[in-house]
């Protein structure tokens, strides 16, 4: 037989693109249209149904950016056609190529009922099959004109990221208003083309299998008169029935699919467009699964949940009957899809605590999976967060976007710094928008790394990032797919009942230990500094109001503000989404995030005054208020009383110009350029700064990624390197035992405080950078004399070792890494911390010297601000301060105080006396992260401790009330059934913890 197997297969790409799919409405007629464009935010349904439009033609441009349209289309039904399947063709000016990212509409009835979402590949809206003819229609479109942000030419700057610099343009035109007799002969035609064309195009040519389907379709195409396609399609497809009918192999890999939309909480468009797509998309999925009997719709973010209940309450009437019918399937238990990285360790444990939370309270729903699939890499210490939470999955999917090395499994269990592990899945579909494609299918067979062991994985599929979610295209694929030859069987399934059977079919899958780093988008952890440190400074401020606030309720019968705390957990929450903290939002993001914080902070701390005024009580005595779980100065962790104060700071002048500062435990040596020339740990007389090296070292990089400005930093950043060591200024500090450096650099100014505090081993780093520069990354440098191999970074609830070194391609590829409060090095009897009170991405690397002494220099180099344009143009403009410190002769214990100490200073007031703490613990290795009053305001004390320098431990807890009993319970505060309450001795509770571990206890009060 003569090879005509391409003529074939153009032949079918032209008939469906030119001659089939355009067959799929026969007939159609215009629809009337009138606007009322809406004069600024977007307004509530009712004034929207009733406002005054004025007629508008198709091929009119509409839609000012982040504008809103209210359409009213109008007609009546051709009587002829009576009987047929009738539909509206609403196209607001759709590329189709870019759902998600474009304008967007809820359709709603007169009476304001909601029908459905329009998006670029769902423009239609069912009037009736079979319709009345002479039936009149009236539709009424909520329609957002959000520009496109990233178009055909990604990554260019653009003022659309802002309401306040977007211009009053239209951005959209007006493209088809019709009626539409619908051929679902046809539309079905289509779809059994696109699946045996696509899953053809997978196979092996020399397979028999292409070979049959080929000869089907050119019968098909036979069969089908090109004049008349209505009228022949039927006949077209009985020459495919065979093909499409043979089942697949037994051996042929299990495709568990779900209904999804990854909807980012925000990113390129802000949070309030977020609440309408999420409507928009929860409408149109609870139409599709009325339409579709095996369909299956899994959401995940309860913050999305309980939008629509807030926004939309008649979306949220037919979500809570999808939910009770078992199909629309609240997923992940998270508040947002967060980052992991960057949230501390309470955070991302309330961000369990709350999502898990909403979907029991109103839907009676425990989610076992935590669902991320667009998050940027994972902390090593999440998996014992979602054992504690009560979960035991996860699954991503943005592993597979790695550069350097490619992820050995798809199915294994995720080993965390305690040792907890969790069954953990990635598909190899490689993406979480899929559309049932045989591209996709056929991909996530050959992809996947478990063959042999593992037959299932899981296809999240629908549009997303901006919504849209599945379409009835991608359901009657997978129709098709449940048993086809040559191709993976499709089954619509819950994440639940995926991850059952994956875990069932491989009990015993390999395990990974440590963090899943993401070897993609590590300057997320330095873009858009301001809301970095507005995440750090609000998580802090929380653990105070929660301890402040539960002390005085208990001692003084304060008003614990349950309400209150609960709502601001949930914004900070909020914005730890995985395009929110990290930076990689448009500008209006930022900029209201930042407000957002400053608003936190103004109520978090007006809490903490009253709470400790109410502790304090009236009097003179000079109070210092420890939220630090370690005591200092003599204030006990948690309590306060008055300051031990001990040992003083001097600073003298160097012939040099230099000055050198001593506080009796540290020399720091300063030379005429504001660097630092020595650090001496006068205990031991070790050196820290290696010989012929300066810390407090400045150094500016050109910062142009390949791509992704704002996510990504390219290793050839390190390439070319500006030291910036001329100093306008370097003199005495307002207090007379500092040093103040000034510098200048391009267009901006930085200028930096070095201090000794009396009494303590740190050397404190101010720096204020008014910072104007473009395409910039802006480090601080300390080259340590220190030779290692390994250094830690503090995770959530402990810490984890990456190598200073890169031996293999997986070493070399974290070349910018994630600590929360410090890293620290050490040789076996010294080491050096540094600790950040706000600042997230660093690097660690070392090199011999070559000359002198032949030794090690390790430098650490915390990243401090950066200068991409895309998606804000003017990300991190203006003025920052940062503070850090470096702690000569720490051990880990010392970094861990330390940073805890940097992130919560002392608060001063007066009053009548000293306060103890409701809690304590005698070893300082227990570190408690949380001390409140349990949630369900039963006045029980909750507190949340772990193991936090990497050792066994045995302490004992001391309660500072009278207690009843005490329950283990998890991060919900529900007692653990399979672990013994712990005694109780006059308030004394003796526990004993692994390496890391985590526990909560919740005490009841006598």
């Amino acid at each position: 037989m003569h090879d005509d197997r391409t003529l074939v297969e153009a032949r079918l790409r032209r008939v469906l693109d030119e001659r089939v799919r355009p067959a799929v409405y026969q007939e159609s007629v215009p629809l009337e249209v009138a606007v009322w464009h809406a004069p600024g935010e977007p307004v509530p349904v009712a004034e929207g149904l009733a406002a005054d439009v004025r007629p508008i033609t198709v091929g009119s441009r509409w839609g000012a950016p982040w504008g809103t349209s209210w359409f009213r289309v109008t007609g009546t039904v051709p009587e002829a056609w009576a009987g047929r399947t009738v539909e509206a063709i609403l196209d607001l000016g759709f590329d189709e190529n870019m759902p998600g990212f474009q304008c967007e509409g809820l359709v709603y009835r007169p009476d304001g009922t909601p029908v459905k979402g329009l998006n670029p590949r769902n423009q239609w809206v069912r009037i009736g099959a079979p319709v009345q003819g002479g039936e009149e229609v009236r539709l009424h479109v909520e329609a957002a004109s959000n520009p496109v942000i990233m178009d055909h030419r990604p990554f260019t700057p653009t003022p659309l990221g802002d309401l306040e610099t977007a211009g009053s343009d239209p951005q959209y035109t007006l493209t088809r208003m019709d009626l539409a007799v619908l051929d679902e002969t046809v539309w079905h035609l289509v779809t059994d083309l696109e699946v045996l064309g696509e899953l053809m195009a997978e196979l092996p040519v020399d397979s028999p299998r292409r070979w049959e389907i080929l000869r089907a379709v050119e019968r098909a195409l036979d069969a089908l008169d090109l004049q008349d396609v209505n009228g022949t399609a039927e006949r077209a497809r009985a020459r495919l029935a065979d093909v499409l009918a043979a089942p697949a192999v037994p051996s042929a890999h299990r495709i568990s699919a779900v209904g999804h939309a990854h909807i980012d909480s925000a990113w390129l468009w802000p949070l309030r467009e977020t609440v309408r797509k999420v409507a928009r998309t929860a409408a149109n999925m609870t139409a599709l699964l009325d339409d579709e009997p095996d369909f299956v719709f899994a959401m995940s973010q309860a913050q999305q949940w309980a939008w629509v209940k807030e926004h939309r309450p008649e979306v949220w009437a037919r979500v809570k009957k999808a939910v009770a019918d078992g199909r629309f399937v609240p997923a992940g238990g998270m508040w947002v899809e967060s980052d992991t990285n960057m949230p501390g360790s309470e955070a991302m444990a309330r961000q369990f605590v709350h999502g898990k939370r909403f979907f029991l309270d109103e839907f009676g729903v425990e989610n076992d999976e935590a669902w991320l699939p667009d998050t940027f890499g994972f902390a090593a210490g999440l998996p014992q967060i979602i054992k504690a939470a009560g979960s035991k999955y996860l699954l991503t999917q943005k592993i597979s976007w790695s550069r350097t090395n490619s992820f050995p499994h798809h199915t294994f269990r995720w080993e965390g710094i305690d040792g907890t592990r969790v069954f953990t899945h990635f598909p190899p579909v490689d993406t979480y928008n899929c559309s049932m494609r045989g591209a996709e299918i056929a991909h996530a067979v050959r992809n996947c790394k478990d063959k042999g062991a593992a037959r299932h994985s899981l296809a999240p599929t629908g549009w997303g990032d901006g919504g849209g979610g599945t379409t009835r295209e991608m359901v009657a694929k997978a129709a098709r797919l449940r048993d086809l030859e040559g191709s993976a069987t499709v089954t619509w399934e819950t994440p639940s009942a995926f991850f059952t059977k994956a875990e069932a079919e491989n009990p015993e899958p390999p395990v990974w230990v440590g963090e899943l780093y993401l070897e993609l988008h590590r300057a997320t952890l330095t873009s858009q500094a301001g809301t970095k440190q507005g995440n750090r400074r609000s998580e802090h401020l929380l653990r105070e109001a929660e301890l402040w606030a539960a002390t005085a309720a208990v001692r003084t019968g304060f008003l614990y503000p349950y309400a209150d705390l609960d709502r601001i957990w949930k914004t900070v929450l909020l914005h730890q989404f995985h395009d929110i903290l990290p930076g990689s939002s448009i500008a209006w993001v930022h900029r209201e995030a930042r407000a957002t914080y400053a608003r936190v902070a103004d109520e978090l701390n007006a809490v903490i005054d009253a709470a400790q005024r109410a502790l304090a009580g009236e009097g003179s005595v000079p109070l210092v208020f420890n939220a630090a779980p370690h005591p200092r100065a003599g204030v006990p962790a948690g309590g306060a009383r008055p300051a031990e104060v001990s040992g003083r700071t001097t600073r003298a002048e160097r012939p040099d110009g230099g000055h050198v500062l001593d506080n009796g435990l540290l020399r720091v040596g300063v030379d005429a350029r504001g660097l630092v020339g020595s650090v001496v740990d006068l205990a031991t007389g070790r050196e820290t700064i290696a010989p012929g090296r300066t810390g407090n070292l400045l150094q500016l990089h050109q910062d142009l990624p390949n791509m992704w400005d704002a996510w990504d930093v390219d290793e050839f950043y390190r390439n070319t390197v500006t030291d910036l060591t001329d100093a306008d200024e370097v003199t005495p500090g307002d207090d007379g035992v500092s040093v103040r450096i000034v510098r200048t650099f391009g267009d901006s100014r930085v200028t930096q405080v070095l201090s000794l505090p009396p009494g303590e081993k740190r050397l404190v780093v101010e720096t204020e950078v008014d910072w104007h520069e473009t395409e910039k990354f802006l480090k601080l440098a300390f080259p340590l004399d220190l030779h290692t191999d390994r250094y830690a970074s503090e995770t959530q609830f402990g810490h984890f070792f990456r190598p200073t070194h890169t031996n293999t391609s997986w070493e070399a590829a974290k070349f910018e890494a994630c600590n929360h409060r410090f890293v620290h090095l050490q040789e076996p009897d010294w080491g050096v911390a540094v600790v950040t009170d706000g600042t997230y991405g660093h690097d660690v690397t070392r090199t011999v010297r070559t000359d002198g002494d032949g030794g090690t220099t390790t430098t650490v180099r915390v990243s401090l601000l950066r200068a991409p344009r895309f998606p804000d143009p003017e990300t991190d403009q203006g003025v920052h301060r940062f503070r850090h410190a470096l702690v000569p002769g720490a051990s880990i214990e010392d970094a861990v105080r330390e940073g805890w100490r940097i992130n919560l200073p002392e608060r001063r007031l007066h009053g009548a006396g000293e306060v103890a703490p409701l809690v304590s613990v005698d070893r300082d290795s227990v570190v408690v992260t949380a001390v409140k009053l349990a949630d369900d305001g039963s006045g029980d004390v909750v507190v949340r401790f772990h193991e936090a320098h990497g050792a066994r431990a045995d302490a004992t807890l001391t309660a500072g009330f009278p207690v009843a009993g005490v329950d283990v319970t998890d991060l919900l505060e529900r007692p653990l059934a399979d672990t013994a309450p712990p005694a109780v001795d006059d308030g004394r509770i003796a526990v004993r913890l692994r390496p890391f571990e985590l526990r909560t206890l919740r005490l009841r009060r006598a």
